[in-house]
């Protein structure tokens, strides 16, 4: 591999009015099919489910998921850094191992990272903020996919848990119908309450 290897960062989950975000953190193989990978919100559903079965089969990476309660304590730019740095923290836990599969002994040091968007997260390693970057660079789109199928997964299952508000269908975003059930149910247990509705 070349070095440094780069690690792509980005979050999903910083507009809706319920549930939490997510962050991934993605270095690819050197063997990565790179055709599958898109901005996630580009990708169809299937798509995405592929992109995703095939990063955590052949890369390093790791997810970070910030829960509603904390973003409404710290705020959602806060929130959406520190998943970053939660996915980051994991997948360095897995780089030594899997940097021996790959056939090089990486190091923390031989790591630089892009995040999407205009802030980093407080990484140990240096990092590089841009907008629109999870659709200029691969790792980064491969941290957008995962980040965005883990959190819809978790809607999905919040939706068994309060299905009057409809989560599996909009996951928590804005929607019109989300925001017509809010206002005469009250606010589900998940909801962001400092978000305005």
């Amino acid at each position: 591999m070349q070095l440094p290897v780069v690690c792509g960062l980005d979050e999903a989950g910083r507009g809706p009015l319920a549930g939490p975000v997510c962050a991934g953190a993605v270095i690819l193989s050197s063997d990565f099919p790179v055709e599958c990978l898109n901005d996630s919100k580009k990708l169809s559903a299937k798509k995405r489910e592929y992109a995703e079965q095939m990063i955590k089969e052949k890369c390093c990476w790791g997810i970070g998921i910030v829960d509603h309660e904390t973003i409404d304590r710290i705020n959602i730019l806060q929130a959406s850094l520190l998943a970053m740095k939660l996915a980051f923290d994991m997948m360095i836990l897995k780089l030594p191992e899997w940097s021996q599969k790959q056939g090089a002994a990486l190091v923390l040091s031989d790591v630089t990272a892009i995040a999407d968007g205009t802030f980093c997260p407080d990484i140990r390693c240096p990092c590089r903020c841009e907008p629109k970057a999870d659709g200029t660079y691969q790792p980064v789109m491969a941290a957008s996919i995962i980040a965005k199928t883990g959190r819809d997964r978790i809607m999905i299952e919040y939706d068994k848990e309060f299905p009057q508000y409809g989560y599996a269908k909009h996951k928590g975003y804005p929607t019109p119908e989300h925001i017509r059930i809010c206002r005469e149910l009250g606010p589900s247990p998940i909801q962001r309450l400092t978000f305005k509705y």
